[in-house]
This record gives C-alpha cells, sequence and structure tokens, in this order.
C-alpha cells in the first residue's frame, strides 16, 4: 500500500532576526515539520536568522522602507512573488506570522487554505497610530482578515477584536496559545551565574526583567517603582535585554539617582550599583531563577514569551494586567475586568498589578506596585508558593499540547 504524501506547508514571516514573533514562527516550522513538508519564506534577509530551524527557506528578496511610492511598489511585488512560490511548493496551506505577511498571504491566495496568526492585541497595539494606523485598523483588516480560513489568536481576548472590530465569522477565529520548551528553559536556568553577578544578588533582594527595552515594554516607570523602593530598603534590580530605548532608560535611572551598570562599557562588575543593564543573553533563565521577583510591567502583550519562560524558571511574577495575555497566564478563571484594576490582584499563578500607562492614575499605580514588591520582598514562603504554582502553570502550555490542537485544525481546513 503507497504510503500518503506528506502535506505542504508554507509558512510566511516579513521578517527574521531577533524577536518573539521569530521565536515562534521557528517554533511552529521545527514542530510542523514532524507531520507535514514545511517550506519558510521571508520577505528580505535584512536581519540574520538567529533561530534556524533547518527547513528550507525562500528569500523573496524585496527589501523593505522607502518612500511611499517604493513601499507600495514592493508590496505588490511581496505578492506576486508569494503567489509564485505556493504553486513553486505547491503548498496546500499557507500560515503566515505578523500583520505584513497576513496581507500578503491573503491577496496572493489561490486554491490553498490561508490561517493567519495573529500574535498580539491590534486594538491596544500603540504603534498602530496615525494615517496609516487608521487605514491599517479600519480599511485593511475588515477587508482582507475576511478571506482567510482560519484567523488563530494567542490570547482568548485578542478574539473579540477580531471579530467585533474587523467583522470576521466566529467561527473562522479560535485561540491556540503560544507554546514553550519547558524542559529545555528548565535545564539553563540551572546553569550557575558567574560569580562577579553571583556577588550581586547575594548582597540584596534582586529583582530582574526581560524583555526588548521598547515602548511596549513600558520599563520607565519600573524605574521610579525601584527608586521609591530603595527608600524603604535594600534590592537590585537587573534588566535582560536591549533595543532602542537603551538611553532613555539609562539615562531615566541616573535622572532618579540610581547608580547604573551597562555591560555595554565593559566595567567591571561589582555590587556597587543599584541597576545592572546586562544586554542580550544566550541564556537568560541563569538570570531569573535565582531572582527573588520576576517583574513585567509592559503596556501591551498578547500571549508574552518572556512572562511564561520567567515562569518555567519558578520565579514568583508580578505582571501588569495587559488586556491579553497575562491574566490568562496568572488567573485562568477570571474574565478580563471591564476596567483596569487599580491594587494588586493575588492570582491562583502571580501577581496581576495596574497598568503604568495612564498619567492620571500614574503615580497611585506606582505606588501600588512598590507597596507589593515591597511586601513580597519580606514575605520568602509567599515566593516560594507562588513560583512553584507558576512553574506547574506552565505544563498548560508543553510543545506536545499546543501542537497537537495546531495539527487538529490543519487537517479540519484541509478537509473542509
Amino acid at each position: 500500500m503507497q504510503k500518503q504524501q506528506r502535506k505542504k506547508l508554507l509558512m510566511v514571516i516579513p521578517n527574521l532576526g531577533l524577536g518573539g514573533a521569530q521565536r515562534a514562527f521557528h517554533d511552529h516550522s521545527v514542530e510542523l515539520q514532524k507531520r507535514y513538508d514545511v517550506t519558510e519564506a521571508v520577505f528580505n534577509l535584512d536581519e540574520p536568522n538567529i533561530y534556524p530551524s533547518g527547513n528550507p527557506l525562500e528569500n523573496m528578496e524585496v527589501a523593505g522602507g522607502g518612500n511611499t511610492l517604493d513601499k507600495a511598489s514592493n508590496f505588490w511585488k511581496r505578492v506576486r512573488r508569494l503567489r509564485a512560490l505556493k504553486q513553486k511548493t505547491q503548498a496546500d496551506v499557507c500560515i503566515s506570522h505578523l500583520e505584513g505577511a497576513d496581507y500578503v498571504n491573503l491577496l496572493s491566495k489561490d486554491k490553498e487554505k490561508i490561517i493567519l496568526l495573529i500574535q498580539g492585541s491590534k486594538v491596544h497595539d500603540r504603534n498602530i497610530s496615525g494615517p496609516l494606523g487608521w487605514l491599517r485598523k479600519q480599511v485593511m483588516m475588515p477587508a482582507l482578515y475576511r478571506r482567510a480560513d482560519r484567523i488563530v489568536t494567542v490570547s482568548r481576548d485578542i478574539m473579540p477584536e477580531i471579530i467585533d472590530a474587523f467583522g470576521v465569522e466566529a467561527g473562522k477565529v479560535l485561540t491556540i496559545h503560544n507554546s514553550f520548551e519547558v524542559e529545555r528553559v528548565w535545564g539553563q536556568a540551572q546553569e550557575p551565574l558567574p560569580a562577579d553577578m553571583q556577588a550581586v544578588y547575594d548582597v540584596a533582594p534582586t529583582l530582574v526583567t526581560s524583555a526588548r527595552l521598547a515602548v511596549q515594554k513600558n520599563q520607565a516607570p519600573l524605574l521610579q517603582i525601584f527608586a521609591d523602593l530603595l527608600k524603604r530598603r535594600p534590592a537590585k534590580l537587573v534588566f535582560v535585554g536591549d533595543g532602542e530605548l537603551r538611553d532613555e532608560l539609562t539615562g531615566k535611572a541616573r535622572t532618579l539617582g540610581l547608580r547604573v551598570y551597562e555591560v555595554w562599557k565593559q566595567e567591571p562588575l561589582t555590587p556597587d550599583y543599584d541597576v545592572y543593564f546586562m544586554g542580550l543573553q544566550q541564556n537568560p533563565f541563569k538570570f531569573i531563577r535565582p531572582a527573588d521577583l520576576f517583574v513585567f510591567p509592559s503596556g501591551w502583550e498578547g500571549f508574552p514569551l518572556a512572562l511564561g519562560e520567567a515562569m518555567i524558571c519558578g520565579a514568583a511574577v508580578v505582571t501588569t494586567d495587559c488586556p491579553t495575555g497575562p491574566r490568562e497566564m496568572l488567573s485562568p478563571t477570571t474574565a478580563t475586568p471591564t476596567n483596569p484594576i487599580r491594587t494588586a490582584e493575588w492570582a491562583e499563578y502571580g501577581v496581576l498589578m495596574p497598568m503604568l500607562t495612564e498619567a492620571d492614575t500614574l503615580q497611585a499605580d506606582e505606588k501600588v506596585w512598590t507597596d507589593t514588591i515591597e511586601q513580597l520582598l519580606t514575605d520568602p514562603a509567599e515566593r516560594q508558593r507562588l513560583g512553584q504554582l507558576a512553574r506547574r502553570r506552565m505544563e498548560d502550555f508543553t510543545h506536545k499540547k499546543i501542537f497537537q490542537r495546531w495539527v487538529e485544525l490543519i487537517e479540519q481546513v484541509l478537509v473542509e
């Protein structure tokens, strides 16, 4: 009896490089290849392929940037080249990651099934602004997203955006959360810190945050919170990550009177600083596991990888109650509140906190954060309890469990 031919998947993302979407793209490529023939496609290779999967990679070689005319020309060139690539690979299903790839995927549709993966809130994303943001949310998404065979959101709270704001049929939209390499992360978290960094952790309770230094991650208020905390008790704050706000954040820290260590300046690492900017780390988890708290002040999220990985490390986590993501992870049986929370909420798997984005309430919200962090730092038993529960929670998001749902979806779409 002839062996059944494997179906062909084409996966599209605008660019590679460093980022949560690119990491998820890699995971999807690796896991789905176990059942399907997977080809990856990218608009260009301006950024290096930091997360290679080993699967075939097609570069459409269409640049980004330029003036309005250049962008329009490049957009339609991408549509034509993706359509040709779909024919070349004989794709049965084309899955796109990130908005730019979604548009091109939909406009190049032929006989293949199309699945979009929405990895973040569209309504709450402050980067979608101005005339172009209006065009995207009011015209392009409503007009194009309805053409998809399925739209997968990484958070349950993104689903109403797709259905209500963009008019997509409810039956086409479902949630499949991000997945995590639980065993790998936990294993890497056991690696000891270098002696000079361990000395920092040994002298005072340590808070760690891990994320890009970017507007979305909203780290600036965390510096004010930490400065207020230092007036009450000793502590250290460690940033793992880098980004476009590096100079702004280090400058703000110094303005607040904080002693700042910057790894890129190659200064001797000693316990004499207050705030430590450690840049990108090949193994961020070894910084998180021994910390007293993981703090996550993001302004908006999808289903945050950094928060989930901190939970795998067994960290007690304190996070903003973003419109999507953290509540599902820390308090899955509760609904998103109609009004933003203004007090700390001790959830089942961590602590949900007020957002730090509203100018009118910022001072009061920062005080709630400072009070809550101080309370947790004086209660090691509670930190241990929350950390153990957080680690247990992340067993719900292993690759095996999450990608079984992806296979079920793909098989369903293929027979429709």
